[in-house]
């Protein structure tokens, strides 16, 4: 039988002012379902009736001509006809709240992940342990490590009902398999005659190195640039006599205070760079981007993130890719294959419980939250640059690794191969349903589901700042040290998070005892007074961060 597909345009649509990924990979789902789905119907649950005609027009314009039925809230339980219902979303608990009304096991519930460090994406994860949902039902974690996540998330809940309430057991929770997103590969393959015109729209000769980053421009919620900046500072200063490099940030800025924070922190931390920035919004402009670039660059370093799609949509544009290891990147991209990973750093499990409480008394925003937390994870610098210099000195590295992303994009994340995973999930979960009746207890409604960022992703870096961490100074002269993390404590995208920044004379303390030689991150700040040692510890990921001081070792 088909799935039902929970629909609300917004939710489908790219069209909207402010682009976000889960509207992408909606977008781009629905384009993939109705393009390779085995179904003969398709069905749709509606909350208003003019989005029924959305989805009508949205089946007919792909050119399928089998039946269309829709199902709302009049007519709820007519979604056992179907069996399965699909949600763009994690929190399935509500669904299933509804369900009940009909019987636990009329129809199975199938929903997917996206950012899980929201708090409504937290509370509705917190909340499978104590809504009616069953084993037949299913989350889709689009990486290992928001599966990791998840795991932790529902685990701390797990343990507070045990504590609470005595419970022994679990109840019943729904399947959380991985399936990664998807993406149209052949939409990004280029004629030589397209990747020509281009590159002549952005002004790059044929000693030009272009680099894209594509995707929301946000600092504070999507990828902190300061690191990618710096690398390709680094990396100018090893190019041949004539080259140059143009960096291509194609995506949008939230407001014109954001928009200046790039290009003030571009303007410092890479003088050498040509940087363009381009409207990602824009269907022609992504192509442009797309088809002039020589390399792709995404250096995420935010918990808001989960899969990343704009890696594999590189890999489908032939690109060699420059990442952070983190979250889903480390996935999709395979390191010396098909680019490479970078190096990440951030304090470990129990030196967040202060952002998490911020959060959830709401004296801290979610752009807050993520903003302060991303201000702690450290992109290795010097890695990147090497990176950089690497695939701008070998035109058949950047052919090979460009070969190697494109046939993992076709072959592994293509619509055409992940559409039959889901169709195989549902057929799977229906089976369960079939054999599986269990009794569902109730419980009542704790709200334990605001975590230390550090503690519940954990997985997402390469690294954890340990007391035994063994740092240096990234320049030998502690007052040339001094100057920089002065000038880049001064700017907008840094200096926003100053509530998790230590205070000027910490600062001068710790970079002053590491002056000394290379030495372990307690011994860095056991000139600090015990009431503010944890936090000072804390930040030296944020000076890791600002490429001010470099870790030994890993």
């Amino acid at each position: 039988m088909p799935a039902v597909i929970y629909f609300h345009p917004e939710a489908y649509s790219i069209s909207g002012p402010k682009l976000m990924g889960r509207n992408a990979a909606g977008e781009s789902f629905l384009r993939g379902l109705l393009a390779h789905s085995r179904s003969r119907e398709f069905w749709a649950q509606v909350e208003r009736p003019e989005h029924a005609h959305v989805f009508a027009e949205a089946v007919q314009r792909s050119g399928r001509t089998e039946p269309v039925r829709i199902v709302d809230k009049n007519c709820l339980g007519h979604l056992a006809d179907s069996g399965l219902v699909y949600c763009p979303e994690p929190g399935i608990g509500r669904h299933a709240w509804q369900r009940a009304l009909f019987g636990d096991a009329a129809w199975s519930l199938c929903g997917i992940t996206h950012t899980t460090s929201s708090a409504g994406a937290m509370d509705a994860i917190a909340n499978l342990l104590v809504a009616p949902v069953q084993p037949w039902d299913a989350v889709i974690c689009t990486s290992p490590a928001v599966k990791e996540n998840l795991t932790r998330l529902l685990g701390a809940q797990a343990e507070y009902l045990t504590h609470r309430l005595g419970a022994q057991s679990m109840p019943a929770l729904p399947q959380f398999p991985v399936i990664p997103l998807g993406v149209h590969a052949n939409d990004y393959a280029y004629t030589d005659y397209q990747k020509d015109a281009a590159r002549s729209a952005v002004e790059a000769d044929a000693k030009t190195h272009v680099v894209l980053f594509m995707g929301r421009l946000s600092f504070h919620a999507k990828a902190h640039p300061l690191a990618m900046y710096q690398a390709l500072e680094k990396a100018t200063g090893q190019l041949p006599a004539g080259e140059s490099i143009l960096l291509l940030e194609c995506g949008w800025h939230a407001n014109e205070y954001i928009e200046n924070a790039f290009s003030e922190a571009a303007a410092l931390a890479c003088p050498s760079v040509r940087v363009l920035t381009m409207d990602g919004r824009d269907a022609k402009k992504r192509e442009t981007a797309w088809a002039s670039a020589d390399v792709f660059c995404s250096l995420s370093d935010n918990i808001q993130e989960t899969f990343g799609i704009t890696p594999v949509e590189a890999m489908a544009a032939g690109l060699p890719v420059i990442v952070s290891n983190w979250d889903g990147y480390r996935s999709s991209v395979r390191d010396g294959l098909d680019g490479f990973l970078i190096p990440t750093l951030m304090p470990g499990a129990g030196l967040g419980g202060d952002l998490a409480l911020r959060h959830a008394l709401e004296i801290d925003t979610y752009d807050m939250y993520c903003g302060n937390t991303c201000s702690l994870v450290a992109v290795d610098v010097d890695a990147t640059a090497k990176a950089f210099v690497m695939l701008f000195c070998s035109r058949e590295l950047r052919k090979k690794m460009g070969e190697a992303g494109r046939q993992r994009a076709h072959e592994v994340y293509d619509w055409s191969v992940i559409i039959p995973q889901y169709e195989t999930l549902w057929a799977q979960l229906g089976e369960i349903r079939a054999v599986r009746a269990p009794h569902v207890k109730q419980h009542a409604c704790p709200w334990p589901g605001r975590m230390d960022p550090f503690s519940a992703f954990t997985a997402y870096p390469t690294d954890t700042l340990t007391p035994q961490t063994l740092l240096g100074l990234v320049d030998s002269d502690v007052a040339i040290a001094l100057e920089r993390v002065f000038q880049y404590r001064n700017l907008k995208m840094v200096n926003f998070a100053k509530a998790v920044m230590p205070a000027e004379e910490e600062i001068r303390a710790v970079l002053s005892t590491i002056a000394g030689g290379p030495m372990s991150a307690i011994e860095a700040v056991a000139v600090i007074p015990s009431e503010r040692r944890v936090y000072v510890f804390r930040a030296l990921a944020w000076l890791a961060k600002m490429h001010i001081v470099k870790v030994y070792g890993g």
